[in-house]
């Protein structure tokens, strides 16, 4: 036989496909799952827990190596089901919220409290505050309300009022622009009444489940009828941060800031909201506000704080 014939039968027979052949040929067949482990791993997934399907799929995969593959199978079978239910949803939410009227969809809350002094001092104080917000398919509706009234010894030392209404149109997940307009009337911070008109744009930082995050940015028109100085109409640039963590089913911290920075003045909103659910659509809430006016009328402090406690429904 000759040598070059030789040498290259040796070469096919080295060659990859081959020598993998070979391999595959050796190697011992892939053991079954044992009928147990299976069960746990199907009972997992037909719980819906997905947190206890990658628990006991972890598992198994440690007990049993040798069914490694079954494991791969059935763990892929669940994921591609729950991806087909995700989506499914999200089709469903998409159809709905476009079939949607402008009536629809609206959630919101009503927070009241108050306090009654007598003796020493004579003090009546109530609170109130109303908030509607609507998520559409692009558009996302916000409408707030509320007041602050106290009388102290027959004399008001407490009013306050403010509203505002901003939309949002959705660009991305988490990207959109808004309109804003909002009144404000302050008579312990000089202000009679205030006027804003603004726009801008906001960007979810943090968008989960248990956690968000907004900030926004852009321009503002104010007009601001003071009760001792001139009125005064300026351009503003407004910057916010919104913050929302729900740490256990039952708490949840909000927090809100918005900033006015204007020539000659600028003024600062800042709260802190703690709800506890109580029972049904009921809730505590323990909240703290800062409102802050660098240049206020006269006689008149910039700063204001009012630590308040309130009961909240939600629908």
């Amino acid at each position: 036989m000759p040598v070059w014939f030789s040498g290259r039968s040796l070469a096919r027979d080295l060659s990859l496909p081959k020598l993998l052949e070979r391999w595959a040929s050796a190697a011992p067949p892939a053991q079954p799952l044992p009928p147990e482990a299976r069960d746990l791993i199907e009972k997992a997934i037909a719980s819906g827990d997905q947190s206890k399907v990658k628990a006991v799929v972890a598992l198994a995969r440690e007990t049993y190596p040798q069914g490694s593959s079954q494991i791969d199978a059935l763990n892929a079978e669940n994921a591609a089901r729950v991806a087909e239910k995700a989506a499914q949803a999200a089709r469903e939410r998409a159809d709905r919220l476009a079939a949607a009227s402008f009536l629809d969809l609206w959630k919101g809350e009503i927070e009241v409290g108050g306090s009654r002094n007598t003796g020493n001092t004579d003090t009546l104080a109530l609170y109130g505050s109303v908030k509607l917000a609507r998520e559409g398919l692009k558009w996302r509706q916000s409408l707030t309300a509320r007041a602050d009234y106290q009388r102290t010894d027959g004399a008001i030392s407490v009013e306050k009022i403010t509203a505002a209404w901003q939309p949002q149109y959705k660009l991305r997940d988490r990207l959109y622009v808004f309109g804003l307009a909002q009144y404000e009337h302050d008579r312990f911070l000089g202000i009679d009444d205030r006027y804003t008109a603004g726009s801008g744009v906001g960007y979810g930082v943090v968008a989960q489940p248990r956690l968000k995050i907004d900030l926004e940015g852009g321009p503002a028109l104010r007009r601001t009828d003071f009760i001792t100085n001139p009125d005064r109409t300026t351009l503003a640039g407004r910057a916010s941060l919104a913050i929302d963590w729900k740490p256990t089913p039952t708490l949840e911290l909000k927090h809100s800031t918005a900033l006015f920075l204007e020539s000659g003045d600028s003024s600062l909103v800042a709260t802190t909201a703690l709800d506890t659910k109580l029972f049904g659509p009921l809730k505590a809430r323990l909240s703290y506000d800062v409102n802050y006016e660098s240049n206020p009328g006269e006689a008149a402090k910039n700063l204001d704080t009012v630590s308040r406690a309130a009961l909240v429904y939600s629908f």
